[in-house]
């Protein structure tokens, strides 16, 4: 479960579970999170899941949204996050990614790409795999340095790209594969059509292309 520890001044101010694919923070008592304070927004802004984990997106706050320090449009979370919202410290951890096997770390891509397995707890792993394991799901890269270079898709939620500058997140579904833009403000495009947050469904031979590199979706038997 995937929690969000209130602080103020280093005082515990409250503990709010992520239980809902969107919760929004603000000054308003309609906000799934109020935040009492003049330097925040009453929407301010808002912590949307993308598979088993959760980014946080700023509303166009009068303020602007931290997370450690560093301004933020959007942004994917990491277990530890601090998300600043004036006076007001957030902390965000996530028990599925601190108690999954560090050994899953192992096998993530460290290339020109930037491809980061998203954290998901091993059972779950596991399952997907052994269930998955008939088709062949990867991302292939056909431009730049890493020319050639193949990503298989066995977790749940991949992200690619650099954070901070621009990411987006492929997602297994039950009967197919997802795209999103999850960070950054260069906009990613599909088949040479620009997408957003909303998810778009995949098929085998789709071309994407993120800050320069293209990278084509394979989804064999």
């Amino acid at each position: 479960m995937a929690k969000l520890i209130v602080t103020l001044d280093d005082n515990l101010i409250n503990v709010v579970s992520i239980d809902k694919n969107r919760m929004t923070l603000g000054r308003r008592p309609y906000n799934d999170v109020m935040v009492d304070n003049l330097a925040v927004s009453g929407e301010h802004a808002a912590i949307q899941a993308i598979g088993s984990e959760f980014y946080v997106e700023d509303l166009n706050s009068t303020n602007g949204t931290y997370i450690n320090g560093k301004k933020v449009k959007r942004q994917i979370l990491q277990t530890g996050d601090q998300i600043e919202l004036g006076k007001y410290i957030l902390k965000y951890i996530n028990e599925a990614t601190e108690t999954k096997d560090a050994a899953s770390h192992s096998n993530g891509q460290n290339i020109d790409t930037n491809v980061q397995d998203s954290s998901v707890e091993d059972t779950l792993y596991q399952f997907e795999k052994t269930r998955f394991a008939e088709v062949y799901v990867a991302v292939k890269v056909v431009s730049g340095p890493a020319i050639g270079k193949e990503i298989p898709l066995v977790k749940v939620v991949t992200t690619i790209g650099k954070p901070g500058e621009a990411v987006i997140a492929i997602t297994k579904r039950p009967k197919n594969y997802v795209v999103a833009h999850v960070e950054g403000v260069m906009q990613p495009t599909l088949n040479g059509v620009p997408f957003g947050i909303d998810a778009v469904t995949l098929k085998n031979g789709d071309l994407f292309e993120l800050a320069g590199t293209a990278m084509e979706f394979i989804e064999a038997s």
